[in-house]
């Protein structure tokens, strides 16, 4: 590991100017490229106090062992440079966004004599008009059957064509009208051509002015009593109108537009595009990377639009350009993306409207595709072995943590707190394991005696359970100092009856994963400590900089960052995040939605609506006698008296006041019915 300063440049030495930068490790390899409107400025940024860089940027100043620049004149031609060196060296610490798969294209070989309609995938090659990419080859085939009626353009191989032409029969789409056999000569080179250069044109969108065309052709036939002529240009009309009704309108106002919409987590990112011509997605594709450099959705759209255009040209850039952020440089990048096209380039955000609303579609996308990425990476079951084997070297367990269990605190400013706990067995997510607890020791904030009570009770349960099948037996100091379970040296039953089955919190873990630092990792160990648990690892996951903490340790363990170890870790603690956030959401909302005939004992959810609807209001209903309540079915003369003490003692809210009027708004707000208590949670 260098030192920054070791190969830091002397003052005055860097230019005040635009230019491009490469850091190089101890092997004069290049790690990182980066461009900047002032080098001074940006270089100067990497060589401060370690302690205050991103993580990501430290590890590459200390892995660098030298750093060397070029200047250029317009930060169009910085650009242009990073682009050129990134892609030539490869850089480890750069961003590169790597295809999900390979998406297929519709191609037209324009290079040839013969032009061909086929399915490509790869490079792009000089002279071929693309259309796409799709998210499947058979629905290109599929667009490509429909169109070959009315541009029956030659769609076969070299070796087809070359066949054909020597023994002067044309292959089966010949006979069938579906290909113009330019092997046979039925038409010229020119006219196979022309016919080509039209199945661009409606490709790319210019559909209306030759749809009416075939319609006027198809009057006239009709017209002059040719029949079969009209009959067969009405099918073409209608074979060209279902393969555009396979690409739906999006924008009415015929737009040619790129959509870019970027999902991200700490350690990766997912790009969706959305290509739109003439007002209709006309192809789509998106982009998985590792997070390896520090940087924000702004820097993550501007790699996806050096990747994407940095080798397109012409009308393959489009005139709009919609991104979630704009890049930092934007006026340089519209200007890059203008010379590749040849006209200016808009590149903006869209703020309303229909090109909002497909954003909104666009992100959709880009949100499953970063989850079904994640879920491809985690069914691996080579790649969970490694993860489990990482994380049992990095933390000196004894064997792989076969099964973790999380833990993680939710309140809004101290109210409704609640706990949750996950259990991945094997690197898979147990969602019949999932428990959640409702903190009852104390009322406030306090993250660290929450994730202690939490601990505390978890494993109580299991020490319980091991004392009932005569597993574990307390000592005569665990007797007398309260042992879990023993209350007044006798052994304490569950109310449910014994089954058989496995309790819920019967199964130890190998590991417990609390979400936090120090403070929480030891609240945990100590819990565990107080019960004399002592085979149980504990870790803390630190989301602020994905650093692992031990029990008693002053520094965290930093696992790399392409480690499937913390890629595991930090899939358990976003889970249990997730599981507290949705039951303190639910139970927050439950509290808001109470009315004060929750409150009444025995009185279910059935007769609370009874109640309601016979009176309508419970402003009525506190109005009413105790024979009046009688009198709704299934309400007994003492459950009424009950209601009428119950309501009684309920304090009723202040009167509402319009503030613009100043009258006073009368309360005929039905109560709420209550709501089902909650499964799987531990009160």
């Amino acid at each position: 590991m260098a030192d920054p300063s070791s190969y830091r440049p002397e003052p005055g030495q860097i230019p005040d100017s635009p230019g491009v930068y490469k850091f190089r490790d101890e092997h004069r390899r290049v790690i990182y490229v980066g461009k900047a409107k002032s080098l001074r400025q940006r270089l100067a940024s990497y060589f401060q106090d370690l302690a205050g860089l991103h993580p990501r940027t430290a590890t590459m100043v200390t892995t660098a062992a030298s750093v060397e620049w070029t200047v250029v004149s317009t930060e169009v031609e910085a650009l242009q440079l990073e682009y050129s060196w990134i892609k030539e060296f490869d850089p480890r610490f750069n961003v590169k966004y790597r295809d999900d798969k390979s998406y297929p294209s519709l191609a037209v070989t324009m290079n040839e004599d013969y032009p061909r309609v086929q399915v490509m995938r790869g490079p792009k090659k000089k002279g071929v008009r693309y259309f796409g990419p799709y998210g499947h080859a058979w629905a290109i085939r599929e667009t490509v059957d429909l169109m070959l009626r009315v541009f029956p353009v030659r769609t076969c191989s070299a070796g087809v064509f070359k066949r054909s032409a020597q023994i002067g029969r044309p292959c089966l789409l010949g006979y069938i009208g579906k290909c113009s056999a330019p092997c046979v000569g039925r038409v010229t080179p020119e006219e196979h051509r022309e016919l080509a250069e039209d199945f661009c044109d409606f490709m790319a969108g210019r559909t209306g002015t030759y749809l009416t065309r075939l319609e006027q052709q198809m009057h006239e036939a009709a017209e002059e009593m040719e029949y079969e002529k009209a009959a067969r240009l009405r099918d073409d009309i209608g074979a060209l109108r279902r393969a555009m009704e396979k690409n739906a309108v999006v924008l009415a106002d015929a737009t040619d537009a790129d959509l870019f919409a970027v999902a991200e987590d700490e350690l990766e990112a997912a790009v969706q595009i959305f290509h739109v011509r003439g007002g209709r997605v006309r192809g789509q594709r998106g982009w998985v990377t590792d997070k390896v450099e520090a940087v924000d959705t702004a820097g993550l759209v501007e790699h996806a639009l050096q990747q994407l255009y940095g080798e397109e040209k012409g009308e393959s850039v489009p005139k709009e350009v919609l991104v979630p952020a704009l890049p930092e440089d934007t006026p340089a990048l519209s200007q890059w993306l203008a010379e590749r096209r040849g006209s200016q380039v808009s590149l903006r955000i869209p703020q309303r409207g229909d090109k909002k609303a497909l954003m909104e579609t666009v992100h959709r996308n880009a949100q499953q595709s970063l989850a079904l990425h994640k879920t491809k990476r985690a069914a691996d079951l080579t790649t969970r072995s490694r993860a489990l084997e990482e994380i049992a070297e990095a933390l000196e367990l004894d064997g792989a943590p076969l099964r973790i269990e999380c833990f993680d605190i939710s309140h809004l400013q101290g109210d409704d707190v609640v706990a949750s706990m996950v259990v991945f067995e094997d690197g898979l997510a147990r969602k019949g394991e999932y428990r959640r607890f409702q903190i009852k020791s104390f009322e406030g904030q306090d993250d660290v005696r929450s994730m202690h009570e939490v601990v505390s009770r978890r494993f109580r349960r299991y020490l319980q359970e091991k004392l009932k099948t005569g597993e574990w037996s307390p000592d005569e100091d665990a007797v007398a100092a309260g042992a879990p379970g023993v209350v007044g040296g006798e052994v304490e039953q569950d109310a449910a009856e014994d089954d058989g089955r496995p309790k819920r919190f019967a199964y130890p873990p190998q590991l417990v994963v609390v979400d936090g630092g120090q403070p929480q990792v030891a609240a945990a160990k100590r819990a565990l400590e107080e019960l004399g648990i002592d085979d149980v690892a504990v870790c803390g996951l630190a989301k602020r900089l994905e650093e692992v903490w031990l029990p008693g340790e002053d520094d965290p363990v930093v696992l790399p960052r392409s480690s499937e170890g913390l890629y595991l870790l930090q899939r358990v603690r976003d889970e249990a995040h997730r599981f507290a956030i949705q039951y303190q959401r639910n139970k927050r909302g439950k509290r808001l939605k109470a009315g004060p005939l929750d409150e009444v004992p025995g009185l279910g959810e059935s007769r609370r609506l009874a109640l309601i609807k016979h009176f309508g209001s419970v402003k009525k209903l506190r109005q009413a006698t105790i024979d009046q309540i009688c009198e709704v079915p299934g309400i007994g003369r003492k459950t009424a008296e009950t209601v009428v003490a119950a309501l009684a003692q309920a304090v009723p809210a202040g009167p509402a006041v319009n503030t613009a009027t100043g009258e006073i708004i009368e309360d005929e707000t039905p109560a709420s019915a209550g709501a089902a208590s909650d499964r799987g949670t531990e009160q």
